[in-house]
């Protein structure tokens, strides 16, 4: 069966690993040829591999999207490898936690750095080719960009402004030819609950969220490589996720108030330290 990606190159960053890992098998399987993005070289390496193994058409190209100039190197190397980019994932991102009280500006900087900023050098490193081949930008943002949390601010700080970017690029590219879709998942399986507020794994860290209630991250690319595909404007990815976001906006008031309940329970108890970093 033929596929709306065949013959198409898929440039994603943050592949090494969970939804962006994802995403480039999902969009491997619908034909695409897929350049993965990601700082950490060797793991990028063993993806690649395992994916030109099953005849699809590869490249991995490390970067830092924190870094100026970065993305624009592998965007241009995965062109001279590949030949065009028809579709931009930015999908690279981390979590800072922790009481605002107990943080310090270098954590919101740091997070602002890679899931704000580091977005926008994709965008901007990626936007002449999708202009070029009327291709689609697709943002990965969060849930949490419609419902900030207690401990979570600095995180949600960032998804907010990854949905505002979103909707103003959803109308800014319209006339180029360039569908944008905003990606908002809920808890899905990951490694990002294992990191500290660097970015970097925490040895003997546990997934504070229970398996039940995450979404495997193949089921989530599925999803999301559908909505790319039928130019959605936007989609919001889990059955919990669209709950709280459908509660947030009807009803506001109501879920303010288990927020703030929840985060009194959480001071009575002691409250909820940050990660370290």
């Amino acid at each position: 069966m033929s596929s709306r990606f065949d013959g198409k190159v898929v440039f994603i960053t943050g592949a090494s690993s969970g939804i962006g890992e994802a995403l480039a098998r999902e969009f491997c399987r619908r034909g695409a040829a897929v350049a993965l993005a990601a700082r950490r070289a060797e793991r990028l390496e063993g993806v690649c591999e395992e994916l030109t193994a099953t005849g699809a058409r590869a490249v991995a190209v490390p970067c830092d999207v924190t870094e100026d100039g970065s993305v624009e190197a592998a965007i241009e190397a995965a062109r001279e490898a590949l030949g065009r980019i028809d579709v931009v994932v930015a999908n690279a991102g981390f979590g800072v936690a922790g009481p605002v009280d107990r943080l310090t500006l270098d954590h919101f900087r740091r997070q602002f750095e890679t899931n704000v900023f580091g977005v926008l050098r994709t965008v901007q490193a990626g936007l002449p080719d999708l202009k070029k081949n009327r291709g689609n930008l697709v943002l990965i943002g969060s849930v949490s960009g419609y419902v900030s949390t207690p401990a979570g601010a600095p995180y949600a700080m960032s998804k907010f402004a990854v949905r505002a970017l979103g909707e103003a690029l959803w109308a800014e590219l319209a006339k180029d030819g360039v569908r944008v879709t905003s990606i908002h998942p809920g808890y899905i399986t990951s490694e990002i609950r294992l990191l500290d507020n660097r970015g970097a794994p925490r040895p003997g860290a546990r997934d504070p969220v229970p398996a039940w209630l995450q979404m495997p991250a193949a089921t989530a690319a599925r999803q999301i490589v559908n909505a790319v595909a039928r130019g959605r404007r936007e989609r919001i990815i889990t059955g919990h996720g669209k709950l709280l976001v459908c509660i947030a906006r009807l009803a506001p008031c109501l879920l303010a108030h288990v927020l703030r309940r929840g985060a009194s329970k959480g001071r009575k108890m002691g409250g909820v330290a940050s990660k370290e970093g």
